[in-house]
């Protein structure tokens, strides 16, 4: 036992001499990292603000009552989430049920990735040669466990698909396109086109607030699973109009490229959070191809996130440049909203404009007042002023489905453009004046208005 001993201590010694460290408490050290800004994305400085009304509360409502504030650094979109963004997704979304249904149906005709037709669409594993070791042990112990049959199966995303109905391989991928689009007798004027109810995203995340608080209670239990049907519901433009004639934004609106730069609308809270959980999944699959250390989640801004990024550094301002007029100096109005009684074209544009247009505020960001009403992570209460924490203060209950709607839009009238007017919609509904914008952490906390901003990357 002794001569074990020894034995030990001598691995151990050798192990210290030729690590390189000379004994010293050195940490324990990962990949080089640097700082990357996220695409289409501006940096908000981390710093304190008076978050609330700083001018009379004239209509009552008493929700936004003055306090101060602090918020850690975090990027978000300089514009509202595009159209051609949105389109991305769906498409995405399309492409991916589409490739899984061939691969179902391949496994199930028992077709294989060297065979043709729809055998070029089978799962990747159906071959176990093109399986590392480790896939083939998830594979062997874990396929066809869990409640979907085909969790963790890898779809072949290698080959193109094929939607010119003439060049279809096979009766098989014929079957399967079929089930993606609209029934026959439901399609007119020679248009048949793809059924949006089967435009789903499912996806998993952990509730750390609830488990955070839990005592006694699996790591499984704070698994939250969402499925979301994405599509933005286009009847908007009808439903929240009556007695108005808006068929066209209906009809073009969302897909036509002619609009590909203007905001999304229609967008429930719902599925702006889906979109937030594809945006992270899609980055982090391009770091992990690269590998790469993964990005942190894109998401909702909080509520005090939003306001403090809307105010662009200006303390007690009514507006995001400024104020208190919703002018500038040449008598042009600042925004796209509601100026005068149904006047829409008095501010250059009747509904919503392109993502950037108008001047942005110091914080590079565009349209935080007007164009389109924005969501956020938070949820309303009249009186959460009142008990949320001073250091960034977010308040969402997930058994509250009022959704903070900040920034006012093109229908609204210039109070709600105000950067501390609160609004509220419900998390599954959708609005032809609702869009979204993202947010990411950022990484590290040396990046505040009491340094030097312009060194951050």
């Amino acid at each position: 036992m002794k001569k074990f001993i020894a034995f030990v201590a001598m691995i151990a010694f050798l192990y210290s001499c030729n690590s390189g460290d000379r004994g010293e408490l050195v940490g324990a050290r990962g990949k080089k990292w640097y700082p990357e800004k996220p695409y289409g994305m501006t940096l908000i400085p981390g710093g304190s603000f008076i978050m609330g009304k700083s001018d009379d509360d004239f209509v009552a409502v008493n929700d936004a009552p003055t306090k101060t504030v602090t918020v850690r650094s975090f990027y978000m979109d300089e514009t509202e989430i595009t159209n051609a963004e949105y389109r991305q997704f769906v498409e995405w979304v399309r492409d991916s049920t589409v490739r899984l249904r061939l691969a179902i149906l391949a496994d199930e005709v028992g077709a294989t990735p060297g065979d043709e037709g729809i055998g070029e669409f089978a799962f990747v594993d159906q071959e176990n040669e093109e399986m590392t070791p480790y896939e083939q042990y998830m594979y062997d112990n874990y396929f066809g466990m869990g409640d979907d049959f085909y969790a963790g199966r890898k779809i072949n995303n290698k080959v193109d698909l094929i939607w010119d109905t003439g060049s279809y391989p096979d009766e098989y991928y014929s079957e399967v396109m079929d089930t993606m689009y609209i029934p026959e007798e439901e399609s007119y004027n020679g248009q048949r086109t793809i059924d949006v109810e089967k435009l789903v995203f499912q996806y998993t995340y952990m509730d750390i607030q609830s488990a955070a608080r839990a005592q006694d209670q699996r790591r499984k239990d704070f698994i939250r699973k969402d499925t979301v049907p994405i599509y933005p519901d286009t009847t908007v433009w009808i439903k929240d109009f009556n007695y108005s004639y808006n068929e066209p934004m209906h009809n073009d609106y969302f897909w036509h490229e002619a609009y590909g730069d203007y905001p999304v609308v229609g967008v429930s809270w719902k599925q702006a959070k889906a979109f937030c959980a594809w945006r992270t999944l899609y980055k982090n699959s391009y770091q992990k191809s690269r590998d790469r250390q993964h990005v942190n989640s894109f998401r909702l801004p909080a509520e005090g996130e939003w306001e403090y990024a809307a105010r662009g550094g200006l303390e007690s301002a009514t507006f995001p440049w400024g104020g208190p007029y919703a002018k500038n100096d040449r008598g042009c109005f600042m925004a796209n909203f509601k100026p005068l009684r149904g006047d829409y074209a008095a501010d250059q544009a009747l509904y919503t404009v392109e993502a950037d247009a108008y001047e942005p505020n110091d914080y590079n960001l565009y349209n935080m007042a007007g164009n389109v009403s924005e969501w956020v992570a938070s949820s309303y209460d009249q009186d959460s002023y009142e008990y949320s924490s001073t250091m960034n203060p977010s308040v969402n209950d997930p058994r509250n489905m009022r959704k903070v709607v900040r920034g006012g839009s093109w229908k609204d009238v210039a109070y709600f453009l105000q950067v501390s007017t609160r609004d509220y919609e419900y998390a599954d509904s959708a609005r032809s004046y609702i869009g979204f914008r993202t947010v990411q952490d950022y990484m590290g906390t040396d990046v505040t208005l009491n340094k030097n901003f312009g060194d951050a990357r």
